[in-house]
């Protein structure tokens, strides 16, 4: 059993973690598990050039991807499980005229799970 405030720490030590506010317990489980129950899902961002237009509609078409839209340099993705999908969804921005440059995935973390349940940001 560990005790912390410090999601990020509770997150990389722990396997299992319960979130507790007011003395009740609002969640437990992986991170993973938490994460799924609040329906977030994995924020891809891919740099890069050319067709990038062509390539965030033909992403969306994937099952995994939620949301794909086309900035100036850069496509937003909102992913399911990123990671178990990042090569069908480099190899379909590539097919589509995109030259990818550079990946960035963000995973949400326990403490927007934390924010989402109570409604309040961590307290010391």
């Amino acid at each position: 059993l560990y005790t912390t405030h410090y999601m990020e720490e509770a997150q990389r030590l722990c396997d299992r973690v319960g979130i507790i506010d007011e003395g009740k317990i609002k969640a437990e489980g992986t991170h993973r598990e938490l994460v799924a129950v609040l329906g977030e899902h994995d924020r891809v961002e891919l740099s890069g050039a050319g067709e990038l237009e062509a390539a965030a509609q033909a992403l969306v078409g994937l099952d995994s991807v939620q949301e794909a839209t086309a900035g100036e340099g850069v496509i937003d993705l909102i992913v399911e499980r990123a990671g178990e999908h990042l090569p069908a969804i480099l190899a379909a921005a590539s097919h589509s005229g995109a030259q990818i440059t550079g990946v960035d995935v963000v995973e949400p973390d326990l403490e927007a799970v934390f924010l989402k349940l109570t409604g309040k940001a961590l307290r010391d």
